[in-house]
């Protein structure tokens, strides 16, 4: 625990921030969501309520592509899934038993409406769509490959490198095509592909990113995350395993595992911020797993306080853990307002320090006074953590901790999640005695690296084996990112940019 010295702080009147700025701004931003049904007369409306459950993966843009046994349908547009699918109209353009849906925030790729997915293609053996929710860390060099072949790229995502792979594979039918596509690429995705006779659910050898398989009225279902099939009230069957294939088709439930075996290594952001906490990923539940986190910063960070403040609000449950075990009283000192859009009124600059209270506003009432201990899942840039800081301190708190949920976020993520260049990662850049005077806080601890392995039942982190992802903590990259071999930016791909 690193503790500061006594500063001055600004008044209310000096913080600066943009009309569209948010707390959340300064937050890893979600990959992507993929669901998938087969075999339900209801296709496009079920797609349409998962993908609303999946929301949080992904708000940039939405896309739904069905078949109706004759045909493919789609409908994809920029905007969040109730504004592009909450209409009747739009869905009855969509029939069929058969969908797939798709939820982006771009990790590559830009914002544009070429590189919503669910992308769909015509080959020789019929349609296919696909949605993909990851990132291929080879992309880039397959790309030229392909491209030197005489391929036609219509889109700027690393998804449609699966497609051309597909195009181009000699294998004998669509699932080996498929499969033959999945061996070449290299990253982590959790990937839903609908033909005119199945639906197909795969995730990478080491299981980076979450997909699970679920039923509903003798129909099949595959999903991110359990919350989807909770919403659509489909049972939960099991996770899809690492390097595993599943196809669902009209005979029922095939499973293939055409993969070298390799360690499991699945995200552990999911636990820390990503997934939702209703959900249960592998087996865990992930308020559980926020709340044992939280637990467990107490146990190792124990600072004298009259108060837990959650950062909200997915860091409402490591909050809840850090009060139990600490014996703290947990109260809800900041309030945010869940009914701003991304964007709102463009204010002169006289008032547009205003703009952080759009979202999100100290609760004077409880923390006046009051030594104050903050809860966040997380610092990036750091600029967020700032702005809480200033604002908690002008409502009055008498002192102001800071405790993160997780280890510092010191190296990009190549594997789908928009990280910052590692030169705007805080941590990269600072060391904790630094961080504690740009933030402006009284003290700041983040949780160990073993510590988060024990919070989530390991008894800390195996070196040699760890059971997860953490590269965004240790640079302990498990898969190759040859995209990003030598001296290439950090930044996620954008192949527009970056192939000429």
């Amino acid at each position: 625990m690193i503790k500061r010295r006594p500063i001055h702080f600004p008044g209310p009147g000096t913080m600066r921030l943009s009309p569209t700025h948010s707390l959340d701004d300064d937050k890893l931003k979600e990959e992507c969501g993929v669901f998938g049904v087969f075999g339900h007369a209801d296709g496009a409306a079920l797609t349409a309520l998962g993908l609303h459950a999946l929301q949080h993966r992904g708000q940039e843009a939405a896309g739904i592509v069905t078949y109706d046994g004759n045909q493919f349908h789609a409908h994809r547009n920029m905007g969040y899934v109730g504004d592009n699918f909450g209409s009747k109209e739009i869905i009855q353009r969509l029939p069929g038993a058969s969908a797939i849906g798709h939820v982006r925030y771009s990790t590559t790729g830009k914002t544009v409406l070429r590189n919503i997915q669910p992308l769909f293609s015509e080959f020789a053996f019929g349609g296919l769509a696909i949605g993909h929710n990851g990132n291929l860390t080879n992309a880039r060099g397959l790309r030229q490959k392909l491209v030197r072949r005489g391929c036609l790229f219509q889109s700027t995502t690393d998804t449609e490198v699966i497609n051309h792979l597909v195009a181009t594979s000699r294998a004998p039918n669509v699932i080996d095509r498929v499969t033959d596509a999945l061996l070449q690429v290299e990253g982590a995705y959790s990937l839903v592909a609908m033909t005119a006779d199945a639906l197909i659910g795969t995730r990478d050898p080491h299981g980076v990113r979450p997909l699970v398989l679920g039923q509903l009225d003798g129909g099949h279902v595959l999903a991110s995350e359990s919350c989807a099939l909770d919403i659509i009230g489909a049972e939960f069957v099991r996770d899809v395993e690492r390097g595993e294939v599943i196809v669902i088709d009209a005979s029922g439930v095939r499973s293939y595992h055409p993969f070298n075996h390799t360690p499991s290594r699945f995200c552990i952001f999911e636990y820390v911020y990503f997934s939702r906490p209703d959900s249960v990923v592998e087996g865990s539940s992930v308020y559980d797993a926020r709340k044992n986190i939280g637990a467990e910063l107490a146990r190792e960070s124990p600072v004298k306080a009259d108060l837990v403040v959650p950062v909200p609000d997915s860091g409402v449950p490591a909050a809840i853990g850090f009060a139990a075990e600490s014996g703290i009283s947990f109260d809800l000192g900041i309030i945010r307002n869940h009914y701003v859009g991304r964007t709102f009124i463009e204010p002169g600059d006289s008032i547009r320090h205003l703009g952080v209270k759009l979202k999100h506003n100290a609760n004077r009432a409880n923390i006046e006074g009051k030594r104050v201990v903050l809860v966040d899942d997380s610092i990036v840039r750091g600029t967020t953590s700032k702005k809480i800081v200033e604002m908690v301190r002008n409502a009055g708190a008498k002192e102001v901790h800071m405790r993160i949920a997780s280890p510092p976020t010191a190296h990009p993520c190549f594997y789908g999640i928009d990280t910052p260049e590692r030169e705007k990662l805080l941590a990269a850049n600072m060391s904790v005695e630094e961080m504690v005077e740009f933030i402006c806080v009284d003290s700041l601890a983040f949780l160990s690296i073993d510590g988060l392995y024990r919070a989530m039942g390991e008894k800390g982190r195996d070196g040699e084996c760890p059971q997860y992802c953490d590269a965004c903590f240790t640079d302990d990259y498990p898969i190759a990112t040859s995209d990003h071999d030598g001296g290439e930016s950090s930044q996620q791909l954008s192949l527009l940019a970056e192939l000429t």
